[in-house]
């Protein structure tokens, strides 16, 4: 797996801190304050939500966390690579092991929530690369010209 490690973590780590900050602050340089979906670390601390953290030898470089929406469906939340990792796998290597483990708990369907600038390009393009489609607004979310709401059914896909 590329040297990385992937490990439970707490928000409050403060290798977790520094990630979250630097995630929430491009999430707010690129998107306007109302369509920015970003959990803070109370947010990824809440029961319906695990976080966390790949390590490349000592170095925390990528986060997500996976929330439960119900019995068969989860959210990706916080899905961020520091930029000195991108294009390293990092990305791939987190959102494979939160598939995964959405797999190993009876999961079916898999929905996030991604910008709609270019800025986000990577990430969509990454998404789509796993078999993510473009879908409808789900859950608390309202139809956004910010925002790109992505479906992965977990059952066509291993």
């Amino acid at each position: 797996m590329n040297g990385f490690e992937i490990r439970r973590a707490s928000p409050s780590d403060p290798a977790a801190a520094a990630l979250i900050r630097r995630h929430l602050s491009q999430m707010a340089a690129q998107s306007p304050e109302d369509s920015c979906h970003a959990l803070d670390a109370s947010g990824l601390e809440g029961p319906d939500v695990r976080f966390f953290l790949l390590y490349r030898g000592t170095e925390a470089v990528a986060m997500g966390a996976l929330k439960r929406l119900d019995a068969a469906s989860f959210e990706l939340k916080s899905m961020h690579t520091a930029a000195e990792a991108r294009g390293s796998g990092a990305g791939r290597a987190m959102l494979t092991h939160l598939l995964d483990l959405a797999r190993a708990e009876g999961g079916t369907d898999i929905y996030l929530e991604t910008g709609s600038t270019a800025d986000f390009l990577p990430s969509r393009s990454l998404y789509g690369s796993m078999g993510f489609r473009e879908c409808a607004a789900f859950g608390d979310y309202a139809p956004d010209p910010w925002s790109v709401f992505m479906h992965l059914d977990l059952r066509g896909t291993a």
